[in-house]
């Protein structure tokens, strides 16, 4: 499709181009925002997968609803779902707690015997002859075209009660979502508020079945979350965020089905909203895959130069002589990394003044370079220490594990764990510990 064809689709969707697009634009906006919401709950709780099994378990309601009332009204619809989806909730928290059942285990149960009955019940309706039955398999997998009127408003009250209730009720959910036993000492009715969110839980899978269907639905329930959690660390904001990112979801849903004749959009929602869960995972600046390569990067990167800071000045420790230039092949000897690993390890050591090419292949410390040298020897062989006296570790094991911590130390640590060993002046090997603070070269330690 051409980027203008694309611009005028965009236009005509977003003013309307009629009634019907109206309808299916607002309720999927409305479905992705208070699912994405509703779904941090169940994510942070790490039971994503009670939004799948609930709405699973919503297909034999839907079908019993039907059955006794022989009519495919949205609220008689939406009442046999969230009953449905009500007793599975009971029914996984019955099984937890009174058998030996994991709640993983309690969950695939209800999930795969709630929909077997309900294809069934589907089956005998489908078979019954009764000509109401046609399209009430569209909750299988959802038809967010058929939304009217009367749904986006159900939709729209139901999405206000959630809002309303999460928000009266955001101190208890939080409490009870990270220290539940802190809740329960507090004096709080931990019962009664699990009930409560169960209970929220629930009428947003019910309200999502027409839309999205109970196959796809606990995609639109877990997917926004996730992807917002990856954004921020904060209950509040990632409650907005997975919000947002929900109806920007249902959004673009509704317009590549209105683009693409005859493509559904409850499909189309799941499709992007794991697109931008894609997009959370790789460029958020926190936990994205991005920030965390960078971050490895540069760690190795501070890993090389203060490695080879360490080596320059061991060399220089014997004699209490840091002016004397280092080749090469002496400190390739030392580090045993590769020749090109090194020169531009050199390269990034002169470029902040830590050292000094005296000559051609010929390599010294400057002043800040045997400083910052003397901290990371210093912390290394205060690590050793620590790893021999308090932790009895051989002394010939000590070594990798310390060259691994001198680089994170931070210098509070450091001048606790010297004050912890009461200022050791050797290492187990028995070289001299560098004092704290500046060193000069001209005048050694």
């Amino acid at each position: 499709m051409a980027m203008d064809d694309v611009a005028a689709s965009w236009v005509r969707f977003f003013t309307f181009s009629s009634v019907n697009v109206a309808y299916v634009a607002i309720g999927c906006v409305l479905l992705g925002a208070a699912a994405g919401m509703v779904g941090c709950f169940a994510f942070l709780r790490k039971r994503s997968l009670l939004g799948d099994a609930l709405a699973h378990a919503a297909l034999p309601g839907i079908c019993v609803a039907f059955l006794l009332t022989g009519s495919k009204d949205p609220v008689v619809i939406l009442l046999g779902a969230v009953a449905s989806c009500w007793i599975g909730a009971l029914t996984v928290d019955w099984i937890t707690r009174c058998t030996r059942c994991k709640e993983d285990s309690a969950l695939g149960i209800v999930l795969s015997v709630f929909f077997g009955v309900g294809i069934l019940l589907l089956t005998h309706i489908q078979h019954s002859g009764n000509a109401a039955q046609a399209g009430l398999d569209r909750f299988l997998f959802g038809q967010a075209a058929g939304l009217v009127a009367r749904d986006v408003k159900i939709l729209a009250g139901t999405a206000v009660l959630l809002c309303c209730v999460v928000a009266l009720l955001y101190k208890e959910f939080k409490v009870i979502l990270f220290d539940p036993d802190f809740a329960r000492a507090a004096g709080l009715p931990v019962r009664r508020l699990e009930i409560a969110l169960a209970t929220v839980i629930v009428l947003a899978v019910g309200i999502g079945l027409q839309a999205v269907g109970v196959v796809l639905m606990a995609a639109m329930l877990v997917t926004p979350a996730a992807a917002a959690r990856y954004w921020t660390d904060r209950l509040s904001a990632m409650l907005a965020l997975a919000a947002v990112l929900g109806g920007v979801s249902g959004a673009l849903g509704a317009w590549a089905s209105y683009v693409a004749a005859r493509m559904p959009t409850g499909p189309w929602m799941v499709v992007c909203v794991t697109g931008l869960f894609f997009a959370s995972f790789l460029l958020a600046p926190g936990r994205g895959l991005a920030a965390r390569l960078l971050r490895l990067r540069r760690f190795r990167r501070k890993t090389a130069v203060e490695n080879l800071l360490r080596t320059l000045y061991q060399f220089g420790e014997a004699g209490q002589d840091w002016n004397t230039p280092r080749s090469l092949p002496e400190l390739l000897e030392r580090r045993g990394a590769s020749m090109r690993e090194l020169r531009r390890t050199l390269a990034r050591l002169g470029r902040a003044g830590l050292v000094s090419e005296a000559a051609p292949g010929m390599f010294t410390l400057t002043a800040d370079g045997a400083a910052r040298g003397a901290r990371v020897t210093r912390v290394h062989r205060l690590w050793e220490v620590y790893l021999t006296r308090k932790l009895e570790i051989a002394p010939d094991r000590v070594h990798d594990d310390a060259e691994e911590i001198e680089h994170v130390l931070t210098p509070e640590l450091e001048r606790r764990l010297a004050e912890t060993l009461e200022y050791p002046e050797r290492d187990p090997h028995g070289s001299r510990i560098p004092r704290a603070g500046r060193i000069s070269i001209s005048q050694g330690t």
